[in-house]
């Protein structure tokens, strides 16, 4: 395992970091040794999560309870982080809503747009400009394999995690000449609050150790990463599939997976 303190420097931030891949990404990089800046919106489990990780590892935590969905979030993580470098950043922060698209909430909808593109937009436009003028620094995306064909009942959400994946792979074409490390991780049903909120059950989830662990391991190797040998051949598929079927597909697997119940 490379050194992340060494190549990336010695504060991480990682969004949505209260539970599932992001706590699982706090976990990760505070056992390679970077202190870390927590955000999410609950408080008392940042505080608790940052108890035990200083407990359990030599590292500082500070802790940020910011809602992304907000107008002036920016100001608020700028201001807490004016006496640090950031050196890696983990856009991972993201909800779906599940169900069609009109009949879903219209201000949730907005609050989806904000937390899954806004919000890591403008994290990495201005963490981004830092990194380059330091020529070091990595930028991880958390998109899904959702982000590559249409997604009927998570319509939204799948165009969401498409202006991920385009923006990450653009970017590190960009940034590559400046030493600046960047990653799409698109993971398929993983293990976390994601699916209560989404309002899915999926049996077979990944665990959130394996898709960090993946991510973890190809930053500064790859571009984008597919954790799981069968969400990469589902991704994979919709290269030779018409569009048509692979929406009649996505539409299949959220009807599937979605809860036969009421969807908070």
């Amino acid at each position: 395992m490379k050194n992340f303190v060494e190549i990336y420097g010695k504060w991480a931030l990682v969004t949505g970091a209260s539970s599932g891949i992001g706590a699982e990404f706090a976990q990760k990089l505070a056992g390679l040794g970077m202190n870390l800046v927590l955000v999410a919106r609950r408080r008392e489990r940042l505080l608790q999560r940052a108890t035990t990780l200083e407990k359990e590892f030599p590292i500082k935590v500070r802790c940020l309870n910011v809602d992304l969905s907000t107008e002036d979030f920016m100001a608020r993580i700028q201001s807490e982080t004016r006496d640090m470098e950031i050196g890696l950043l983990i856009n991972n922060a993201g909800f779906a809503n599940t169900g069609e698209f009109v009949e879903n909430d219209r201000a949730r909808e907005a609050e989806l747009l904000h937390v899954n593109c806004r919000a890591p937009m403008l994290l990495s436009h201005a963490f981004g400009q830092q990194m380059k003028k330091r020529k070091k620094g990595g930028i991880i995306f958390v998109s899904s394999i959702a982000a590559f064909s249409a997604m009927p009942l998570w319509s939204h959400y799948a165009a969401t995690k498409a202006y991920c994946l385009l923006l990450g792979e653009g970017i590190a074409h960009e940034f590559k000449q400046y030493g600046v490390d960047v990653l799409t991780v698109c993971p398929g049903a993983t293990r976390s609050e994601f699916q209560t909120i989404a309002g899915v059950e999926t049996p077979k989830a990944m665990a959130p150790g394996k898709v960090v662990s993946s991510a973890i391991s190809s930053l500064g190797k790859k571009t984008v990463v597919i954790p799981g040998w069968q969400n990469g051949l589902m991704a994979s598929s919709n290269r030779f599939l018409p569009r048509w079927l692979n929406t009649q597909r996505g539409h299949f697997i959220v009807n599937h997976i979605q809860k036969k119940c009421e969807i908070p």
